[in-house]
């Protein structure tokens, strides 16, 4: 048997659903989806407990000659942090593919905790020096390396678990509990940054957030260590077709599948970290709102994602994924600027145009993980998901907030990271319409790339 390219691939296992429907079966699913919800919740988090900060940090950690200097530094190690993604991608997705899908869980959740607890003891500036932002870059590239292996990780795990024909909705617990994630990080710099001064929010109030990644780690990283392999995996470990070299494989013979999932993860996102982590910097510091105001404004926006998720997943389960891929894409391409426009006219037009930010990030994102699962055969799923979700957020996602904070200083006009997020949905709307197959019927079962 062959693949679309025309590479061998092992024989497929049987393609039936990958868990008979019994009671004991939905107990099991209810562990899975509890697990797999705390420990991305714990993940994502400590991500955001970055960007929830980042004007704090701007002050802290580098020289105050210039603000926007300062805040696009802040965003350069944001940025840096996705450099060690592709890394934590190779690693994490090997790993899921050779050795297993809740052991790389594991371990993610342990890597991520640990930085970002780390990240809340660091010096500042006035004590280190130039030692400080450079500590500061390295954490924040340990949390872009466990990173790299979450996401895709998750979504193949309560994947694999999921009943025929509501994938998507148990799925959409991954983005969901990015979503509740962020609103409990917004919620929390809210409360911080209101009952503490300046000379209290600058001394120890901004490590708060980082500091709670030791208790919610070990939390995570309990619960997934106590939850069997899926089925899916242990069916590929039992029918002896496990890849010794899942990354190259994936490439040779997905690398459609991959560069498609690059074309449209682009959009996703930019549209994420505009809408979540730069968001409150741009509204504080670009259009004139006070840090609460835009922190009140980005729990709002993100606790609409997050209802949003479970919704728009229903959809998927009943559209497809590429019905609900060209609604998510097309809808960027005309609503992004109007959105935008919105946000600089009070607190009441900022809380409408993110919240139609975030309903588009749902939509797209609650197809976009299926999808990503979907189209890659079992024994490479964890790898192929990896590196072409990885490589759109580590090129566009992580740099998002520094290349918006640079077209707004270089273009003189705050719509401006509006035509850029604009411009990259009509890729992805051309490579959804022109590349991407339906995937809702495909079993992931299979050890083909595509059924024929």
């Amino acid at each position: 048997m062959t693949t679309d390219s025309g590479a061998p691939v092992s024989p497929p296992l049987p393609a039936t659903s990958a868990v008979p429907e019994t009671a004991n079966i939905r107990g099991v699913r209810r562990k899975v989806a509890t697990a797999t919800a705390i420990g991305n919740f714990v993940e994502w988090f400590d991500s955001g407990a970055y960007a929830i900060m980042s004007a704090t940090i701007a002050g802290l950690f580098f020289p105050q000659y210039d603000k926007t200097a300062a805040l696009l530094a802040t965003w350069a190690v944001f940025a840096g942090g996705f450099i060690a993604r592709p890394l934590g991608a190779a690693f994490f997705g090997r790993y899921g593919d050779r050795i297993g899908r809740n052991r790389m869980l594991a371990l993610s959740v342990l890597c991520m905790s640990g930085s970002t607890l780390l990240i809340g003891l660091l010096p500042s500036y006035a004590t280190l020096g130039i030692a400080a932002p450079v500590l500061l870059f390295l954490l924040r590239a340990m949390q872009g390396f466990s990173t790299g292996g979450e996401y895709t990780g998750a979504s193949a795990f309560i994947m694999e678990y999921a009943p025929e024909g509501r994938r998507a909705r148990y799925a959409s617990v991954v983005p969901l509990t990015v979503g509740f994630a962020s609103v409990a990080g917004a919620l929390t710099g809210l409360l911080i940054t209101s009952s503490l001064d300046e000379a209290a929010l600058n001394s120890w109030g901004w490590r708060i957030p980082f500091l709670l990644a030791g208790p919610l780690g070990l939390i995570g990283l309990y619960l997934r260590s106590r939850i069997q392999d899926t089925p899916v995996f242990r069916a590929l470990e039992k029918g002896d077709v496990v890849q010794e070299a899942p990354l190259r494989e994936a490439w040779r013979v997905c690398r459609r599948q991959v560069l498609t999932l690059f074309g449209y993860s682009i959009t996703n996102a930019v549209g994420y970290y505009l809408m979540s982590s730069y968001m409150i910097a741009y509204m504080s510091e670009e259009v004139g709102y006070t840090k609460s105001e835009a922190m009140l404004t980005s729990m709002v926006a993100m606790l609409a994602y997050s209802l949003a998720c479970p919704l728009m997943a229903a959809a998927s389960d009943r559209f497809g994924r590429k019905p609900m891929l060209l609604v998510a894409c097309g809808g960027f391409t005309v609503a992004t600027l109007p959105a935008f426009w919105l946000i600089g006219t009070g607190l009441t037009g900022a809380i409408a145009g993110t919240m139609v930010l975030a309903v588009l990030v749902a939509v797209i994102g609650t197809s976009n993980v299926p999808a990503m699962v979907e189209m890659f055969p079992g024994q490479l799923r964890a790898s192929g998901s990896a590196i072409g979700y990885t490589a759109a957020y580590v090129l566009f996602g992580g740099t998002a907030p520094f290349v918006a904070t640079g077209l707004v200083s270089l273009g003189g006009t705050p719509l401006a990271p509006g035509f850029y997020l604009m411009g990259l949905a009509l890729v992805s709307v051309l490579v959804v319409l022109f590349s991407f197959r339906e995937t809702m019927h495909l079993p992931l079962t299979r050890t083909t790339v595509y059924e024929k």
